[in-house]
């Protein structure tokens, strides 16, 4: 798995010195079905929405892949023992306010991606997905959308465990 994933990534264009830093020693497992209750071996858990995502200590080992009903993936960090991170493979983009995103179609489809969610209240802003989608092609290929004309912002969407305050 090690190679599929960078082993950096920048938290967004705007920000490009605050960097998720892969864990080696983690990975997660995403499902989407929510039917069976989480594993007591995981650190933590995150829900996305559309399904859970656990999130282990150790390596993925091929007993585990094959009898993986969801993907598994690659687990982040900001820096030394800080919360863990799952990227989920949606990515947020952001043109300059007089760009709609439909203007820019054409250059998000042959980056790879297409759009996963508009955003009514902010038409030059989107959630994309790759459309292969696998999460490492989606990590591999912001560097792409951040070349298209006009971008101001992309940033892979990040998940981490619900604190309470």
């Amino acid at each position: 798995m090690d190679s599929e994933y960078p082993r950096e990534i920048r938290s967004s264009t705007q920000r490009p010195f605050t960097v998720y830093t892969r864990l080696p020693d983690h990975y997660a497992v995403h499902r989407t079905r929510v039917d069976k209750s989480p594993s007591k071996e995981a650190v933590t858990t995150v829900t996305d929405g559309t399904g859970v995502i656990e999130v282990f200590r150790g390596e993925v080992d091929e007993r585990l892949r094959a009898a993986s009903t969801g993907e598994i993936g690659p687990v982040y960090a900001l820096r030394p023992g800080s919360a863990p991170v799952v990227p989920t493979g949606r990515v947020f983009i952001r043109f300059r306010d007089s760009v709609p995103v439909e203007g820019r179609l054409r250059d998000i489809e042959q980056a790879g991606y297409e759009i996963a969610q508009r955003i009514d209240y902010a038409p030059h802003a989107a959630w994309l997905k790759v459309r292969s989608g696998k999460i490492a092609d989606s990590l591999k290929g912001i560097q792409g959308l951040e070349k298209i004309t006009d971008v101001e912002n992309v940033e892979p969407q990040m998940l981490t465990q619900r604190t309470a305050k």
